[in-house]
C-alpha cells in the first residue's frame, strides 16, 4: 500500500475507534474490505455516509457493528445504492426505527444483494404466497 501512516492510516483507524470498534473488530473490518483504511477519503466518503447513518437514527456504536459486519457499505454510493434501499425498505410500511433495526442487523440489505435482481423479486413472491 501506497499510504502515509500518518496522513492516511492513522486517521481512519482513530475514525473506527471513535466509533467504538475495539482492536480485533477494527482488524476483522480491515480483513473483509482493506480499502477501508486506504480507498475512500475519511472526510469525502466515510464521515458523511455516517452522518447519514445516523440521520437514520442510528447511533454510532450501531454504524460500528454495521462496519465490522458488513465493512463494503462505507464504500457503497449514497445515491446510487443507499438511499434507494432505505427507500424502497419504507415503501414497504417500514418506518425509520425499522429501517435502522433492520440494516443494523443485516447491513447486507445496504449491498451486498442486488436489489433488482434479488431482493425486490423475492420480496414480490412472498407477498403472492
Amino acid at each position: 500500500m501506497g499510504y502515509s501512516l500518518e496522513g492516511n492510516l492513522k486517521p481512519r483507524l482513530q475514525w473506527l475507534k471513535e466509533l467504538g470498534t475495539d482492536d480485533s473488530q477494527v482488524a476483522k473490518a480491515i480483513t473483509k474490505f482493506p480499502q477501508l483504511i486506504g480507498s475512500y477519503s475519511l472526510e469525502g466518503n466515510l464521515k458523511p455516509r455516517q452522518q447519514w447513518l445516523k440521520e437514520l437514527g442510528l447511533d454510532d456504536s450501531q454504524v460500528a457493528k454495521m462496519i465490522v459486519k458488513f465493512p463494503k457499505i462505507m464504500g457503497y454510493s449514497l445515491e446510487k445504492n443507499l438511499k434507494p434501499r432505505v427507500q424502497w425498505l419504507k415503501e414497504l410500511g417500514m418506518d425509520d426505527s425499522q429501517v435502522a433495526k433492520a440494516i443494523t442487523k443485516f447491513p447486507q440489505l445496504m449491498g451486498g444483494y442486488s436489489l433488482e435482481g434479488n431482493l425486490k423479486p423475492r420480496v414480490q413472491w412472498l407477498k403472492e404466497l
